[in-house]
């Protein structure tokens, strides 16, 4: 029986992959900071930019070893890509600079930074159950701590959840999506709650607040970057929401 000829398929000249970051990310982009209207720009960087965007920061982590056991990949690649969407405004082609240069930059240089203040954070903290590693200052400040709060904190505590409180409705308010509306309604019971949770760490809230809210990973996180914004906004206005 006759053997049958392997055919073998080899690449064209010139062919390329297609990018995930191209011209037409760039055109988007464009697009997405030409118009005012909020439902066509959540369109536009929902199915244009976003994918292209979270395969930057996903490609970042990997070959840079961003991740960490104590910085799951997953919730620091969603961070990284909020952080991108906050500053899709800053990009100015006019400058001659490529969309893609611009936010792999971006990208990078805020994963830098996260990293650094990480590993600052990681060098603060001591574990308790290793008092032999900590210098004098160390055990001091752990005798002397007040395990019961004074009632001077307790009502400055009050107060300043109550602020909280006022500028996350002020936050409900000025969304209009459902998915944002869903989100921001999920925070609100967090820190309604907030006293009878048993947990601290930023990865247990973030599943928690997608478990209220019912929505997907990637609708919080598009959710989360446009309340996200109406938080700075509001923080930095310098008006009534100015509490920190």
């Amino acid at each position: 029986m006759a053997k049958k000829k392997r055919i073998i398929r080899r690449r064209k000249k010139g062919s390329t992959a297609k990018l995930y970051f191209s011209k037409d990310t760039q055109a988007a982009i464009c697009r997405y900071q030409a118009t005012d209207d909020q439902k066509e720009r959540e369109k536009i960087y929902v199915a244009e930019i976003m994918p292209a965007f979270d395969r930057l920061c996903e490609n970042l982590i990997f070959i840079y070893g961003f991740a960490s056991p104590a910085e799951p990949y997953e919730n620091l690649k969603n961070d990284c890509v909020s952080f991108l969407y906050e500053t899709i405004h800053k990009w100015d082609e006019a400058r001659g600079t490529k969309a893609f240069s611009y936010f792999n930059v971006v990208a990078k240089n805020w994963l830098i930074i996260n990293a650094r203040r990480r590993q600052k954070h990681s060098r603060r903290h001591a574990s308790l159950d290793n008092m032999e590693s900590m210098n004098r200052r160390d055990k001091s400040a752990i005798a002397n701590h007040d395990v019961v709060p004074s009632p001077e904190d307790m009502i400055l505590k009050e107060i300043f959840r109550d602020d909280i409180m006022t500028l996350l409705h002020e936050i409900k308010r000025r969304v209009s999506g459902e998915n944002e509306k869903k989100c921001i309604d999920a925070v609100v019971t967090v820190f309604e709650s907030v006293d009878q949770l048993d947990f601290l760490n930023k990865r247990a809230v973030f599943v928690y607040v997608r478990d209220i809210s019912g929505l997907n990973p990637k609708q919080l996180s598009v959710a989360m970057s446009i309340i996200r914004k109406h938080y700075r906004e509001l923080v930095h206005s310098g008006g009534d929401f100015d509490i920190f």
